[in-house]
């Protein structure tokens, strides 16, 4: 028979609640001393149970089986630190494994003897209870009589005051437990005491089963709006922020995309803060089409000078922090969650949104175009906004900082499926051996005299157009006598390395090519 009790002055999910609706007057525990005024709720609570012999009394401060497998008739939780009085540390009995000192967030033990400890309580609602239940422990004659004693392993209680990093959560199939890795244990009572309430809170976004494996979000389904028979006018107003705080690729095509989310437009509030000057005429280019849909939009220029947390309290005026610390783990997708607060201050994609969409295009379901020449195959590989040629140098980019997407679209992504596609029976794993872009001019370098690539194959990427950037400058293959002059500008053509070629003249005036020198590994 177990009697679970919490101390609250407000509604809070305990099943049974002392002082409800009460004024506390146990001080700020949070900074200082206090929390007698629980003691007083439970010494007059439990001389309702004193004489029930077979009672389990658990106190969880805002596992029956584990309870009796201790052996003892009360348990309190521990912790590693000795609160509020320092100078009784050294009268606790000496433990070996665990955590040694008490902490009264969490305790249990059967009906007679708590209501026989808590009579004791002759104390201020502002007296700190801790300190009450600690002088009782330290008594050995008491702590005999009413066989008490710790949960120094944490098998019941966790406090996570000093032992954040020691809880991780245990995902099983039907449910998620929060496992203590310094004990290797599983407590059943998760007491977020001091600093760690946002810890608490990321616990119980999993905790038994907010999330799991097997069922995905426990509670996204619940008090679902059904809006299937609603009309426009009565659907939900939606909010959407847009910040641009820095140069960003495809932005004219993201913003393009505001205006095709599949709901109303006339129920969608939208707000962009842009702080990048470069971006004003994208901005201002896509208000002029489109401000009939969003009649109700704020649009905030870099003119402006407004600090991105200033403009994110214009849009969201409660605010943001942080509450989730695994938030890019959120995003995965691994099935819908549910959680209190999430603060995305980094950038994360989005499960289902290829990340080279829409400046990048894959063609592999659609008709190869004819090849140009024997052995070389041409096909789009980007949009032409996507095919820029850079104007100005950078340092940056020696530092290798784009590596790691380009590799990513060179292996993953496309060339390797391509190659796939144009070479049946040929498995690779494409090595990016070497990745430039070259610039011919008629007073610099034309033309390239005959010659063969170290590669296993060459990728040449158009940068810009024939008849409108530049004449001239084909590509010829001698074995086969034919000439590839120009693919549109964001296609590419491929071609074996050790496939003898040159470069034809160039008439005028500038012609820019991304060639890659790819290593294909079969498997």
């Amino acid at each position: 028979d177990l009697l679970v009790i919490t101390a609250a002055t407000e509604e809070t999910d305990g099943s049974g609640v002392l002082g409800l609706g009460e004024e506390w007057k146990g001080g700020d525990v949070a900074k200082t001393v206090g929390g007698g005024q629980k003691v007083r709720w439970l010494k007059k609570e439990l001389l309702r149970h004193k004489d029930d012999q077979n009672k389990v009394v658990l106190f969880v401060d805002s596992c029956c089986t584990s309870f009796h497998r201790v052996g003892h008739k009360v348990l309190f939780s521990a912790e590693g630190f000795c609160w509020p009085d320092q100078k009784l540390a050294s009268k606790y009995p000496t433990v070996h494994s665990g955590k040694r000192y008490l902490n009264s967030g969490g305790f249990m033990g059967f009906a007679p003897e708590m209501a026989a400890l808590v009579q004791q309580w002759k104390y201020k609602d502002n007296d700190d209870d801790q300190l009450f239940y600690t002088r009782i422990y330290l008594d050995k004659a008491q702590r005999t009589k009413y066989n008490m004693t710790l949960d120094h392993r944490s098998r019941i209680f966790q406090n996570l005051n000093g032992a954040v990093d020691e809880v991780v959560l245990k995902f099983e199939r039907a449910k998620v437990r929060a496992r203590n890795v310094a004990y290797d244990t599983l407590p059943v009572i998760i007491h977020g005491n001091g600093p760690t309430k946002l810890q608490l809170n990321y616990l119980g976004n999993y905790v038994p089963a907010s999330w799991t494996y097997e069922g995905g979000c426990g509670g996204c389904d619940d008090d679902l709006l059904l809006l299937d028979d609603v009309s426009d006018e009565q659907l939900p107003l939606v909010y959407v922020a847009v910040f641009i705080l820095k140069p960003t690729p495809f932005i004219e095509e993201f913003l393009d995309r505001l205006t095709s989310m599949n709901y109303p437009a006339s129920r969608i509030r939208l707000f962009i803060h842009n702080n990048v000057v470069y971006h004003e005429r994208h901005v201002d280019s896509f208000w002029q089409k489109h401000k009939a849909l969003f009649p109700e939009a704020v649009l905030i220029g870099p003119e402006e000078n407004l600090p991105e947390a200033q403009a994110r309290t214009m849009a969201v005026p409660e605010g943001f922090y942080s509450r989730s610390e695994d938030y890019s783990r959120s995003c995965r997708p691994r099935g819908r969650k549910s959680t209190t607060h999430y603060s995305p201050t980094k950038p994360y994609t989005l499960p289902g949104l290829d990340w080279f969409s829409p400046g990048l295009v894959l063609v592999l379901t659609a008709p190869l175009s004819p090849q140009p020449c024997q052995d070389v195959y041409w096909f789009p590989t980007m949009e032409e906004s996507t095919a820029v040629v850079p104007r100005r140098r950078t340092q940056a980019s020696a530092g290798g900082y784009e590596n790691k997407e380009w590799l990513k679209f060179l292996k993953r992504l496309y060339l390797t499926p391509v190659t796939e596609e144009l070479y049946p029976g040929y498995y690779p794993k494409a090595q990016a051996v070497m990745n430039f872009v070259v610039r011919y001019r008629p007073d610099e370098q034309p033309s390239l005299r005959p010659h063969h690539d170290s590669s296993t194959f060459t990728v040449n990427i158009a940068l810009n157009s024939k008849n409108i950037d530049y004449e001239g400058g084909g590509c010829r293959f001698l074995r086969y006598s034919c000439s590839v002059e120009a693919p549109r500008k964001g296609w590419s053509f491929m071609h074996p390395g050790r496939l003898t070629h040159y470069h034809e003249g160039l008439l005028y005036p500038l012609k820019y090519v991304m060639f890659l020198f790819l290593g294909l590994k079969s498997d």
